[in-house]
């Protein structure tokens, strides 16, 4: 069944693939189709063994069940990350931060609603001077003032527009997920970044920063990188905007935080293992 469940996410890929190559809606259905046969599949060998371990089986491991059930989701929590190093217009990882999280409420159609609490979970120095500056730059549109926008409630949110994310008529958009998906990837942010002992050891925006990449780039068992041998400073420093010896310090915040654990640090990689207690947020790398 662990198998079968590998070859549905496989023809999940390939229907997203050939789905946007050709615009045909029909084939997004079926790459929908085998996403959600992969999820059942794979629970039905949980329930089974009590094994399962993100896309592969463990015997000997205990069951992890995750937030982001399946390998498409992964790909696609990756692919945001990617997308937002490629075009956060501003320097910094509380810019960097701050685009991912309205990235990933305007992913679909380039549109979304936001509150101030939502601002105010990510432990920004100044929300109101970054959003001002966004705004300033023409990166996000908003029908208010940042200052309006702080002050709104859940039963008065705010729209909020990212322009470069509304899909053109011959044009799909940035992502390849669907209107179902991108909640799903916001709530998995959202629940990383906001991880209590995070939030305990008041981690900045750079340490909740490493601890999603870690999360996306890290094997079934929690090991980080491919295959568990560590992950480079080059790939990490891309996803992280920090210079290469501030990160000692992000690491050691995570490894107080209990989210990481037997971390390295060397000249090139950054080896360790992520916690039990961290690993149902985590999106594992496949072979």
């Amino acid at each position: 069944m662990a198998l079968l469940a590998d070859l549905q996410e496989r023809k999940a890929r390939a229907f997203t693939t050939w789905a946007d190559v050709t615009c045909e809606g029909a084939l997004r259905w079926e790459a929908r189709r085998a996403e959600q046969a992969a999820a059942a599949t794979r629970l039905q060998h949980q329930q089974r063994t009590g094994t399962i371990t993100g896309g592969s089986t463990d015997n000997d491991g205990p069951a992890v069940t995750r937030l982001l059930t399946v390998a498409t989701q992964w790909d696609h929590a990756r692919s945001v990350l990617a997308h937002v190093a490629d075009h956060t217009p501003l320097p910094g990882p509380e810019a960097r931060l701050l685009v991912l999280m309205l990235t990933l409420r305007a992913a679909h159609t380039g549109t979304g609603n936001l509150v101030g609490q939502d601002l105010a979970a990510l432990g920004l120095t100044d929300p109101q001077k970054l959003v001002e500056k966004l705004t300033g730059c023409g990166w996000l549109t908003l029908p208010s003032t940042a200052g309006e926008l702080l002050a709104s409630r859940p039963e008065n949110h705010t729209p909020i527009t990212v322009p470069s994310l509304v899909p053109l008529e011959d044009n799909a958009g940035p992502f390849t997920f669907g209107k179902k998906m991108r909640p799903k990837l916001s709530g998995w942010a959202q629940n990383v970044i906001s991880d209590k002992k995070l939030r305990k050891a008041k981690a900045t925006s750079a340490t909740r920063l490493l601890a999603l990449t870690l999360a996306t780039q890290s094997d079934a068992s929690g090991r980080l990188g491919p295959d568990g041998h560590g992950i480079t400073l080059n790939a990490l420093t891309g996803l992280v905007p920090v210079v290469a010896g501030e990160l000692q310090h992000l690491v050691d915040q995570l490894t107080q935080a209990d989210w990481l654990t037997d971390a390295a640090l060397t000249d090139t990689h950054l080896t360790g293992q992520l916690t039990e207690r961290v690993l149902p947020l985590t999106c594992p790398l496949l072979a």
